[in-house]
């Protein structure tokens, strides 16, 4: 028995789904009919969602980080016991889907890739790639911020550090958590939710790096916390002196987060994201940061 990934179809009124550019690309076997027969149905990703994955930004058909991500997939990987393949590996299929990418579609994309701990019976890992186009909402809050609200974590700062198992910092696939907070954050008219720990303190989105300003510091908050160490977070950091910004990891508390200078949400596909109010209350504003963020990390805002 096995699963489809299967392909978006026409859109009312006969307009064609973007998604239909869909890429698909497997370890070992290069790129496959993306609606072709993929995962065995006892696949231990699909049954548990165990396994890891990441998703990159691609612009000019080039992965961006592509080898930060490879290693925090792999450190994932160590983190949930089972090995990946090889490195040079895992960059060959990212490449092999990104050149059926560029001679498909143009614009900016997201290459995901995949690695589940295969079968429930034993063997491999199932590895695949894919990469398919950015949608324009996915994007739009480059250009108009994003609205947050605050969702507890139910454990403290330090807890997950104290409990592994909790796979604080893991990109795992088990992910059905984040989108249950998104789709509530959703649901209280807000873009998207702050994980908050029981003891107060502002930590990530869901799918996304906490950043803020402190006069002419800009600070994150330090995987010692739990956090999902981020991609383009960490690149912003190393890239800030160049905007004359210091630079530092501390915690903050969700009351003082409110009262920042500016705060902003990172993520490798939907770009650096200001955020305008926090449980409905407004946030500051410092365009100039983030038109250097964004210069910095090389996002095209949308008009």
């Amino acid at each position: 028995m096995v699963l489809r990934r299967a392909l978006a179809g026409s859109l009312p009124g006969g307009e064609h789904n973007e998604r239909m550019a869909l890429v698909t690309a497997v370890l070992h076997r290069g790129v496959v009919d993306s609606d072709a027969p993929l995962l065995c149905a006892d696949d231990l990703g699909v049954l548990r969602g165990d396994g890891v994955f990441e998703t990159i930004n691609v612009r000019g058909g080039a992965a961006f980080l592509l080898s930060e991500h490879l290693d925090r997939m792999a450190n994932s990987a160590r983190r949930m016991e089972f090995e990946l393949p090889a490195k040079a590996e895992l960059a060959e299929l990212a490449e092999q889907a990104l050149v059926a990418w560029r001679e498909r579609a143009e614009g900016e994309g997201a290459l995901r890739l995949v690695a589940t701990r295969g079968r429930e019976a034993g063997g491999p890992p199932t590895v695949y790639a894919t990469v398919d186009p950015v949608p324009r909402e996915r994007i739009l809050p480059r250009r108009d911020g994003l609205r947050i609200v605050s969702a507890t974590l139910g454990v403290n700062a330090d807890a997950r550090g104290d409990a592994p198992w909790l796979l604080g910092g893991v990109k795992a696939l088990s992910y059905a958590s984040m989108m249950a907070v998104t789709r509530w954050a959703k649901a209280q008219g807000a873009d998207d939710a702050l994980w908050v720990s029981a003891d107060g303190t502002a930590l990530e989105g869901p799918t996304s790096s906490l950043l803020w300003l402190e006069g002419d510091t800009l600070f994150t908050t330090p995987t010692s916390a739990g956090i999902l160490p981020g991609t383009t977070s960490a690149y912003l950091l190393e890239q800030a002196p160049k905007a004359g910004l210091k630079t530092g990891e501390k915690l903050i508390s969700l009351g003082d987060l409110k009262n920042a200078e500016a705060a902003w949400l990172s993520s490798s596909v939907r770009g650096v994201a200001f955020i305008t109010q926090i449980d409905g209350e407004p946030v500051a504003q410092r365009p100039d940061i983030t038109a250097e963020l964004d210069k910095l990390a090389g996002f095209e805002v949308p008009s």
